[in-house]
C-alpha cells in the first residue's frame, strides 16, 4: 500500500506527544514532561484520533486509558522515533568528524596488547585520528611527556602526580619469578626470592620500570642480586632464562604462561612462579600533561581511557593473571 504522505505529515508533530502519553497515561504529567500546556496535549490527541480515524484515548473515571487501537499503534510510533534519532545521531557524528594526531610514549611490554586494545576501541569511533607511538624505558617515556614530545605516557609504575602531570591507574598485574624449567624450584607453587640468593640474575637496563620493581622485591627479600646479564628487552631476558643462564622477575608473558614455555627437542624452557610477597605486582597507568588548551583528539582519547580503560582491559588482566 502506498503511504499517505499528507496523513503522515499531519501526524509527525504529534508523535512525541502520543509516545509520552502512552508511557504515563496521564494528561497533566505528560504536559509537564513535554513543557507544554495540558490543553496542547488534549488537542494533539484529538487531532491524532481524527487523522487515524478512531479514538486513541477514552475517559476512565477521573483518568484516561489507551484504546486497543492506540496500544497497537504505539510500538510502531516508538520504533519510528528511535530510527529517526539514530539517523540524526549518525548525521551529527559524520558532520563533526574529529581529526588530529595523538602522541603516546609507552614501555615495550605494553605494545603487545594493552595499547593496541585502547587504540582499537578509540579508532572504532574516531577513525580519522592518527597516532604517533614511541617505545622506550619508563624514564624516557615520562621525559618525553614532560617535554611535550608526546601527549600521553603509558608506564608502570604509574607516573607520580605533580609538576603539571596527572595520571590514572588502569590495572595491575602480578610479577613472577621466571626460572629455567629444570631449576630445583621450578615445580613449586610459589617461591620466596631469598631462595634465589645465590643464583645469577638477568635484568633490564637502568630507567626501566621492571628493573626498579624487581630490585625492590629483592631488597625486601634481604639481598642484592648477582647480576649476570643486563639486556634491553624482556624477550631476551626470557631467552637467557630458558637457556638456564639465570633467573629473573617479570610479569606473565600471557595466557597459560604459568605452566611453562618450552622449545621441543632442546633444553630451552622456562616457568613462571608466583612470588611470596605483597609487593609482587606492578601498577599500569596512563599520564598526561595539564594544559590550558587541549586538542579535541587528545581530550577524547583521555576521556575514553579514563572512563572505559579499566573495563576494556579487564579481560586482558584476567588472562595474564590466570583467573577466569
Amino acid at each position: 500500500m502506498e503511504p499517505d504522505h499528507h496523513q503522515l505529515v499531519q501526524l509527525l508533530p504529534l508523535l512525541p506527544v502520543l509516545v509520552e502519553l502512552g508511557r504515563t497515561e496521564h494528561m497533566t504529567e505528560t504536559a509537564q514532561i513535554l513543557g507544554v500546556p495540558q490543553s496542547t496535549v488534549s488537542r494533539a490527541v484529538a487531532r491524532a484520533s481524527a487523522i487515524v480515524g478512531m479514538d486513541l484515548l477514552v475517559r476512565d473515571g477521573r483518568g484516561i486509558r489507551l484504546t486497543p487501537a492506540a496500544r497497537t499503534l504505539l510500538p510502531y510510533v516508538e520504533a519510528a522515533l528511535e530510527d529517526f534519532q539514530a539517523g540524526l545521531d549518525r548525521v551529527r557524528d559524520e558532520s563533526n568528524i574529529v581529526r588530529g594526531r595523538i602522541g603516546v610514549s609507552f614501555q615495550h611490554t605494553f605494545g603487545e596488547a594493552t595499547l593496541p586494545l585502547l587504540i582499537s576501541a578509540f579508532r572504532s569511533r574516531h577513525p580519522n585520528i592518527v597516532f604517533d607511538l614511541r617505545q622506550g624505558p619508563r624514564d624516557g617515556c615520562l621525559d618525553e611527556l614532560s617535554r611535550g614530545d608526546t601527549d600521553f605516557a603509558l608506564t608502570a609504575p604509574i607516573a607520580p602526580v605533580g609538576r603539571g602531570i596527572t595520571s590514572h591507574a588502569l590495572y595491575r598485574e602480578p610479577l613472577r619469578a621466571v626460572l629455567h624449567y629444570r631449576h630445583p624450584l621450578a615445580r613449586r607453587s610459589s617461591v620466596h626470592l631469598a631462595e634465589l640468593r645465590n643464583d645469577p640474575y638477568v635484568t633490564l637496563p637502568e630507567g626501566v620500570g621492571l628493573r626498579a620493581l624487581g630490585e625492590a622485591l629483592l631488597r625486601e627479600a634481604g639481598f642484592r642480586p648477582r647480576t649476570a646479564f643486563e639486556v634491553q628487552e624482556s624477550t631476551t631476558v626470557r631467552g637467557l632464562v630458558s637457556a638456564g643462564l639465570g633467573y629473573s622477575i617479570l610479569p606473565p608473558a600471557g595466557p597459560g604462561s604459568g605452566t611453562g614455555q618450552f622449545l621441543p627437542e632442546t633444553e630451552l624452557g622456562l616457568v613462571e612462579i608466583p612470588i611470596e610477597s605483597g609487593l609482587a605486582f606492578r601498577q599500569i597507568g596512563i599520564a598526561w600533561r595539564e594544559r590550558t588548551f587541549e586538542p579535541d583528539a587528545v581530550r577524547l582519547f583521555r576521556e575514553m581511557v579514563v572512563g572505559r580503560g579499566e573495563a576494556l582491559l579487564a579481560e586482558l588482566v584476567r588472562a595474564r593473571s590466570g583467573t577466569s
